[in-house]
Parts: structure tokens; C-alpha cells; sequence
């Protein structure tokens, strides 16, 4: 095969990595989970064309050039040397949510990307190989490849990837996001990575972290969100506060997003069982039981700063599909 497409869909971490051992590897300070969101999208085809004198990569439309460009080709060129395969190639790429905004849209990316590359030149790997060879392209791409809710720890190359922890029909949760802004971050999360380690409170946080990674996977075992969303938000605020006191600052939330917040919390107060977490941008995932998404997202349209609301259930795996993109 030289042409195959995959799709993946992005996660919404309930713990995060913030801060790399090995940033060649993108080999995580600490270990993470997540679940996946059926709701968003990527689909990415991939081709490798003899004779072709130059890689050809598109992005929701547009011909990818700078760093975004050059993550793809570095990863078209892992796979080629796996092979000895010299082939250029064609690779369109879309998405059907905002990318740079604190989505995940690089996990759900290079999910899919790494699936179809290996596919197109004809890598045999199983889940374990491509959530390991995806986390080379972006780290919490590791996440997206297995289906439902996922942990990622290793701090080896042939050890840290991500393994299915609940399917996605083991618990109906929700992620109702809240969209502030559009804007794509002025700093990544690549770069933002290397700045953890310049924050006083980063090695407060790692240590804090193998206690609340049990109490999470002890809420997603027992479908328990009231047990998991208070250690859910104290660890996205214990992220930001990282974030916020590095050096230089990344202060990614709006007027809008602290204003989500104070809602969530509010809301809860009043007896609604929503919790929040956010990752490297300013949208809100507010995280609900099926039966109290309809409230949520209707409460999130009421709110001024809000200008969109996307609700998805848990997600399944990153997987070839039998259509292509061109």
C-alpha cells in the first residue's frame, strides 16, 4: 500500500504533562490520562509517489510551511528510514475544529498521520508501536491512538506509551468545551514545554501528581465524576500555575475563560455536577454526565464570552478508513 488515510480524534487530558525528560523522545515529566472526543476530527491521507521531487503537506486547505511543515516532514522521514523507502509524499490533512487553541489538535494530528504513514509504507505495527511512534511526533498523540480513556507513562523510549484504560462505552461523560477564542497561541505547547522547568512551583506539581493520577483512574474505574472532578480542576489550575510563573509567563486564559470558570463553579454550587479543566490554550472543557450535558451547554451558550459550544462523548482509537482525500 502507498496511500492510506486515517482518522484520530483529539483528547482532552483529565491529568496532563506539562514539562518533558527528553524533548528530542517527548519522553513526559509525569504520567497522564485522558479521554478521547468523538465529537472532533482529524482525517489525514497520506501518499508516497516515486518520482515526486519534493514532500507536498496541506492543512486544512493550505499548504503547511514553517515549523508545522517541518514536524510533518521529520515524520514522514521516521518512517521512510524504517523501511529505506526514498518515496516523497503527499499528505492532505483536515480538521473539523480549530487547531492551536488549546484543542489538542496536534495529538489527534499526528495520531493520524503516523497510522496512515505506516500503512502507506507498509510498516506491520500494532497499537503499542504507533502510540509510541506518534508520541515522536507530538507527545499527547500517544493518547489518541488507543480508543476511550487512556495512560501514558514510561520514561523510556521503548516504555512510555499509551494503553487503554476504560473503553468508550464504559462510562457515558461528556466534554462540553466552551470556545472563547479562535486566536492560535502566540507560544505552543513544544515551547512551552521547555519553559516548565523555570517555574517554582513545576516540581510542586510533579510530586503532587502520582496522588492525584490514583484518585482519577479511581473515578474513571467506578464512573465516579464526584470523586474526580475536584482533583480533575485542582491539577488544570496547578498546570496554568505552572505556566503562569515560568519564565517568560504563559498566560493563556481571557476575560472569557476565567469567566467560564467562575460559571463551573457556580453552577456546582447550585447543584449542577460539572467540573472543568483546560489544556494549553484559553477554551473550557466542562466535563458533565450525559444526562446534564443538554444543561451545561445551554448554560455556556447564556454566557457573553462564549462563542461557540462543541459536546462530545468518549472516543474511540485512531483507525485506517477506506476513503481518501484526494
Amino acid at each position: 500500500m502507498s496511500k492510506a488515510t486515517a482518522v484520530a480524534n483529539p483528547n482532552i487530558a483529565l491529568i496532563k504533562y506539562w514539562g518533558k525528560i527528553d524533548g528530542t523522545l517527548n519522553l513526559p515529566a509525569n504520567p497522564s490520562v485522558s479521554m478521547n472526543l468523538a465529537a472532533l476530527t482529524t482525517v489525514t491521507t497520506v501518499e508516497l509517489r516515486p518520482g515526486l521531487q519534493v514532500d507536498t503537506v496541506t492543512i486544512d486547505g493550505k499548504p503547511a510551511v514553517g515549523e508545522a511543515f517541518d514536524r510533518v516532514l521529520r515524520h514522514l522521514d521516521r518512517a521512510r528510514v524504517r523501511t529505506g523507502n526514498t518515496s516523497k509524499a503527499l499528505v492532505v490533512s483536515r480538521n473539523d475544529f480549530p487547531a492551536g487553541t488549546g484543542l489538542a489538535s496536534s495529538a489527534s494530528a499526528f495520531a493520524a498521520l503516523s497510522l496512515a504513514v505506516a500503512a502507506a509504507v507498509g510498516l506491520d505495527l500494532d497499537e503499542q508501536a504507533i502510540s509510541r511512534f506518534a508520541r515522536l511526533g507530538s507527545g499527547s498523540a500517544c493518547r489518541s491512538v488507543p480508543a476511550g480513556f487512556s495512560l501514558w507513562e514510561g520514561d523510556t523510549d521503548e516504555s512510555s506509551y499509551a494503553r487503554q484504560v476504560a473503553k468508550p462505552d464504559h462510562w457515558d461523560l461528556v466534554d462540553v468545551v466552551a470556545i472563547v477564542a479562535y486566536d492560535h497561541k502566540v507560544i505552543g505547547s513544544q515551547d512551552g514545554h521547555a519553559l516548565a522547568p523555570s517555574s517554582p512551583l513545576h516540581q510542586a506539581r510533579l510530586d503532587a501528581v502520582p496522588g492525584w493520577l490514583d484518585k482519577v483512574l479511581g473515578g474513571i474505574r467506578e464512573r465516579d465524576l464526584a470523586a474526580m472532578g475536584p482533583v480533575v480542576e485542582r491539577e488544570a489550575l496547578a498546570m496554568h500555575g505552572v505556566m503562569m510563573t515560568s519564565m517568560p509567563s504563559l498566560l493563556y486564559w481571557t476575560a472569557g475563560t476565567v469567566a467560564v470558570l467562575q460559571s463551573v463553579q457556580a453552577w456546582r454550587r447550585g447543584g449542577l455536577a460539572v467540573y472543568f479543566t483546560l489544556d494549553a490554550g484559553p477554551n473550557v472543557h466542562c466535563l458533565c454526565e450525559l444526562r446534564d450535558a443538554p444543561k451545561v451547554e445551554r448554560r455556556l451558550w447564556e454566557l457573553p464570552d462564549v462563542k461557540d459550544v462543541l459536546v462530545s462523548r468518549v472516543g474511540g482509537g485512531a483507525r485506517l478508513v477506506d476513503f481518501h482525500l484526494f
